[in-house]
């Protein structure tokens, strides 16, 4: 992959930075929405028993998560493929968040997110009990789902997919509130395409799962501006203008959270940009 004309962070990301100890220190709060466990060298080990040298293996990946929280996407993906499969999650988080809000070509945005699909189902076959793995996968084809168009990826049998890497993500850990908003996203779309009643004899999709998933996830993590953002985005997908002002509450809630991390200032800054009418 290609990243050496990736756009930079637009924002000061002086508050992002978590050297030395402040990166263990802060990681449950920054990753409390993906649940990833730290990578110290006893993560390290348990993943890869084979592994010559857990610690410089754990600096290494640390040094890749530190710059994705910082906002140096390119740097982080670059770090993390050097590291190889063990390093899938911050791998596809940097780049599906690249893809997301800073890349503007079609082809470029299709193209990341297929190289990530790709390398979570490696990972998917190297770590079959990580939830991540089976996240990122469901994560990433949701996104070539909205690039192509959900109505082709539905076409194409990728929703089927999605949900069993959703499913397999929360059985192996419940909490886990990324999961829990993009199955709640994954209901509403279904049914924006195709209706409510096809949506549930063909794919099992509810409205009323959408929301429950959706605010699921806002109880695991109330200071995450995504699960406000796409719990706004699953209103309006079920319901259009009957709950826009619910919708649009939502996104004045994201608005005005205060970012942990470069993800999270991406995300505030669409929902403010979204209010002011951009």
């Amino acid at each position: 992959m290609k990243t050496s004309a990736w756009a930079r962070f637009p924002h000061s990301n002086t508050t992002y930075e978590y050297p030395a100890d402040a990166l263990a220190d802060a990681w449950e709060h920054l990753h409390r929405g993906d649940r990833e466990p730290f990578p110290d060298a006893e993560r390290i080990h348990a993943l890869d028993p084979d592994c010559t040298d857990p610690n410089q293996v754990a600096e290494r990946l640390q040094q890749a998560w530190r710059d994705y929280h910082a906002g140096r996407l390119a740097a982080a993906v670059e770090a993390a493929l050097e590291l190889g499969p063990i390093a899938h999650a911050v791998a596809n988080k940097a780049s599906g968040i690249y893809a997301d809000y800073l890349e503007e070509e079609d082809a470029a945005r299709l193209a990341i997110y297929q190289a990530g699909i790709q390398r979570a189902e490696q990972a998917i076959a190297a770590f079959p009990e990580d939830p991540n793995a089976h996240y990122f996968h469901a994560f990433l084809l949701g996104r070539y789902s909205q690039c192509i168009s959900v109505a082709k990826a539905l076409a194409q049998g990728v929703g089927g997919k999605i949900r069993q890497s959703l499913d397999r993500a929360l059985e192996l850990e419940p909490g886990h509130a990324e999961a829990h908003t993009a199955l709640g996203v994954y209901h509403a779309e279904i049914i924006d395409k195709v209706g409510k009643m096809v949506g549930r004899m063909t794919y099992g999709a509810s409205a009323d799962k959408a929301e429950e998933e959706c605010r699921r996830a806002l109880e695991l993590t109330p200071e995450a501006p995504i699960a406000h953002l796409e719990y706004g985005n699953a209103l309006y997908l079920l319901y259009g203008d009957r709950r826009l002002d619910e919708s649009n509450k939502a996104y004045a809630t994201a608005a005005k959270l205060k970012p942990a991390d470069a993800m999270q200032k991406l995300d505030v800054e669409y929902a403010r940009s979204y209010a002011a009418g951009d």
